[in-house]
């Protein structure tokens, strides 16, 4: 991975140092995309059926939610069908273009709680309570790169 960011950081340095080649010559190959969020979810054994619920029911509207509005392209609920131990058994994506500024988060935030139905209180006890029988591993943020 170090060799990845070393090339992407010297990439970046070759953009802005003036050469005497063409400047189609100077141009990293790749182009950045969208993000893409992705939580790793460990669930305890016998709650599988209970998160699955939990994610087609509430989850899955809630994105939908923020897909309709244009906050995000995508969401995927993933299935390790072969975790090896410690592995995540479920990951939760979510792809958007742009990350929104502080007032626009704001925004959203509150029409998210408007369209849930719920407190900011009530959410987060109800995400406390799903904290019994699963457990967030991994956190990562990706970003698409794509030849030009």
């Amino acid at each position: 991975m170090k060799t990845f960011k070393t090339l992407m950081t010297a990439a970046a340095l070759a953009v802005t140092l003036p050469f005497a080649a063409p400047a189609a010559a100077q141009e990293f190959p790749l182009v950045a995309g969208e993000y893409m969020e992705v939580s790793g979810i460990f669930v305890n054994d016998g709650a599988e059926f209970q998160y699955a619920q939990h994610l087609a029911d509430n989850w899955a509207r809630l994105q939908e939610h923020a897909k309709m509005q244009g906050w995000i392209t995508d969401y995927e609920i993933l299935i390790n069908v072969n975790p090896r131990e410690g592995e995540p058994h479920i990951y939760l994506t979510t792809t958007f273009a742009a990350f929104a500024d502080a007032a626009e988060q704001e925004r959203r935030n509150a029409q998210m709680n408007e369209f849930a139905g719920r407190s900011v209180q009530q959410l987060i006890s109800e995400s406390g309570d799903r904290a019994e029988y699963r457990t967030i591993v991994s956190s990562m943020l990706l970003q698409e790169y794509k030849p030009r």
